[in-house]
């Protein structure tokens, strides 16, 4: 049995340099002078900066990333300390907040003073992406600036979605972590157990093994299966019959592990059975679609041939995987229309569901990484039979 390597926290400069060298050619080729981020995944992304200070939303926190010179940090003076740690060497600060110019000007400045080619600067205003300053700021540095502020959130997911090589390394170890302590729950708990009881024993055993948070965890029974997968867990004592579904977001140094697992409590029906089975193949399907040139439909279709032929009947999920990394869930979706294609080094989950009777889904997820041989498995694939809860 191989000894789980725990990677290197943080990242070297050499990181951060090939991430904005990669990001300045995909600026231009969305037309962007620079780029301007304040959520928090962003900002990590560029510059290494991590804070529980998240938690307060009274400070706006900036990265303007230019095509030219060094990133700058525009951010509250009560950061400075902790950037300067970073790679960062242009570190602009104002005393916030300062509610009638928290950060604008000074922020205007920076992005004025860079060379103009296209007139254009990007923000966070797009698909699955959120300002971390007010909307009325927003629009005020709009009308002062004297370049166009555009939606800049599908250069931002280009140059995100591919990941490198130590991304990876870190969502693989914390996708094993977890890996390990779902093989490990069955033996620590028993039926009569609550749901919440449940989670937070995984959840104790996740943080010992080596994890630094687990912002999600839902947990849900329900005899033969459960009715939704995001809401949870509750009070409710698991029963003999019960299919009990637990996903985990646990993270490591910032980087999310996202996949479930299912298991019998007690005896299950056959029906909770074979449609797990079928689920289990599905998910087979879904990581041999996922090759580079595939697309995200392709992925998609694999996966639901399998289901229909099982007597799907719906699908609350809306989607049959997506993309991890920095946030729990990332573009791409595997869903019809979406029509990304697949590259080398993306990171993706394999997430096949169905509902097979009214209010009873089971659901599979696997993570994977895109590699020039074809996908690689980040994540313990699941068992093909569910572990059996006694």
């Amino acid at each position: 049995m191989s000894i789980l390597q725990i990677p290197k926290r943080g990242f070297s400069a050499g990181e951060f340099e090939g991430r904005v060298e990669r990001a300045r050619k995909i600026m231009h080729k969305h037309k962007f002078d620079a780029l301007v981020v304040s959520a928090p995944p962003n900002v990590r992304y560029f510059t290494g900066f991590d804070s529980q200070f998240w938690e307060s939303p009274t400070r706006p926190w900036f990265v303007v990333v230019g095509l030219e010179g060094d990133p700058v940090a525009v951010i509250p003076e009560i950061g400075a300390p902790e950037m300067a740690l970073t790679w960062m060497k242009d570190i602009r600060t104002w005393p916030a907040p300062v509610p009638e110019d928290d950060g604008i000007s000074l922020l205007k400045s920076t992005i004025e003073s860079l060379p103009k080619k296209y007139g254009r600067v990007g923000a966070e205003m797009g698909r699955e992406m959120s300002l971390r300053m007010p909307v009325s700021d927003l629009l005020k540095l709009r009308d002062s600036l004297s370049s166009q502020i555009a939606d800049g959130s599908p250069c931002i997911w280009e140059i995100r979605m591919v990941k490198t090589a130590a991304e990876i390394e870190h969502i693989h170890y914390i996708c094993q972590i977890a890996s390990d302590a779902y093989e490990a729950l069955p033996a620590s708990i028993t039926v009569g157990e609550t749901e919440r009881e449940i989670a937070r024993k995984l959840r104790i055993d996740i943080a010992r093994r080596g994890a630094d948070a687990t912002p999600f965890m839902p947990a849900i029974s329900g005899p033969g299966g459960v009715a939704q997968i995001v809401c949870g867990p509750h009070d409710r004592a698991i029963q003999e019959g019960d299919v009990l579904f637990i996903d985990t977001g646990s993270t490591f140094d910032g980087y999310f592990c996202d996949f479930d697992r299912n298991y019998a409590v007690g005896k299950i029906s056959d029906d909770a059975r074979r449609v797990h089975d079928a689920l289990w193949l599905a998910t087979e399907a879904g990581i041999a679609a996922a090759v580079p040139g595939a697309s995200t439909d392709d992925v998609f279709r694999a996966m639901s041939k399998i289901i229909e032929e099982a007597g799907a009947i719906g699908n609350n999920v809306g989607r049959l995987g997506h993309g991890l990394g920095l946030q729990l869930t990332e573009p791409p979706s595997h869903r019809l229309g979406d029509g990304t294609v697949i590259l080398e080094n993306m990171v993706l989950t394999i997430e096949p569901g169905m509902e097979y009777a009214p209010g009873k889904m089971i659901v599979h997820e696997e993570n994977i990484a895109i590699t020039s041989d074809g996908p690689r498995l980040l994540t313990k694939r699941a068992p093909r039979e569910m572990p059996v809860i006694n």
